[in-house]
């Protein structure tokens, strides 16, 4: 007989990107990946893009010397299982969860994440905003294959990877319920996210994106930087701070890019459930 380990849950979304957050700020119950997969699985656990452990920094080895820092590190889970670096969405929830349980009362912070410390700022209408850090490019040429067509892509890490495509129309990638095929080399060895963009007025895009360890999601927040981020460079825009409206099919997120090259993501946040879920050993 399967033994059972009952734990608490809390569900939210940032722009339909889902998640299943996992309380765990003594660091005891550290997930597996079938643990992690199950947990994510729509018709036999709770449902999810993926999962996010909520876990104070000193309980977590490799990043213990951030505590000082910041009290609580974003343990970021795909749904199949594997590390993911950001999770811009995220990010947000695990904030908005953080502010709701009473575990933070200022109006910024800042959390640890395997792509490094990320600031957070909570207006007082439930918008977040998280300071994403730097992207960069790299020296590649990159195709993406899908729906029987090939395009360009603009190699984008934020930290993430990112496959960015400008394509016509939305419709043009076809089911997204497969990877597209990306061929880049060896710049993704772990594979990557690919977005495709369609531009809609100025400093104004709309796109899809296919996860790597997810498939499509209604939203991705690192994929927003990206996609702003080559889009700016795409439109010649130079100088100052640059804000992009970015609309996912689950709802509109903003970028900005500071003079200094940061990208600020901003966006809504939301808590919907929470309970107790017999997680199997």
């Amino acid at each position: 007989m399967t033994r059972l380990n009952e734990i608490p849950f809390v569900k939210g979304h940032g722009t339909g990107n889902d998640f299943v957050l996992i309380p765990d700020l003594d660091g005891r119950h550290g997930l597996s990946a079938d643990q992690v997969r199950w947990l994510c699985d729509r018709r036999r656990g709770i449902g999810g893009d993926g999962v996010l452990r909520v876990v104070r920094t000193e309980h977590m080895p490799e990043f213990a010397e951030w505590s000082g820092i910041a009290e609580f590190f974003m343990d970021y889970r795909n749904s199949d299982g594997t590390v993911a670096e950001m999770c811009g969405n995220g990010a947000r929830v695990f904030v908005r969860y953080l502010r709701a349980t009473g575990l933070i009362t200022d109006d910024e912070i800042v959390i640890g994440t395997r792509g490094g410390l990320r600031t957070a700022i909570l207006r007082g209408d439930g918008i977040i905003t998280i300071d994403m850090g730097a992207a960069h490019t790299a020296e590649a040429d990159v195709t993406v294959r899908a729906n029987g067509h090939e395009w360009s892509a603009v190699p984008v890490f934020a930290p993430n990877p990112h496959a960015v495509t400008f394509i016509e129309t939305l419709s043009e990638a076809g089911d997204l319920s497969q990877p597209p095929e990306v061929r880049s080399g060896d710049l993704f060895p772990s594979g990557t996210n690919v977005e495709f963009v369609v531009p809609e007025g100025e400093r104004h895009v709309s796109m899809r994106v296919h996860e790597r360890g997810v498939g499509e999601t209604h939203s991705c927040g690192t994929g927003a930087c990206a996609v702003a981020w080559a889009a700016r460079r795409r439109d010649g825009v130079e100088g100052g701070d640059t804000t992009y409206r970015v609309d996912v099919p689950g709802g509109t997120l903003e970028v900005t890019e500071t003079a200094a090259g940061a990208l600020l993501l901003t966006g809504p946040a939301d808590l919907v459930a929470k309970g107790n879920v017999l997680l199997p050993l």
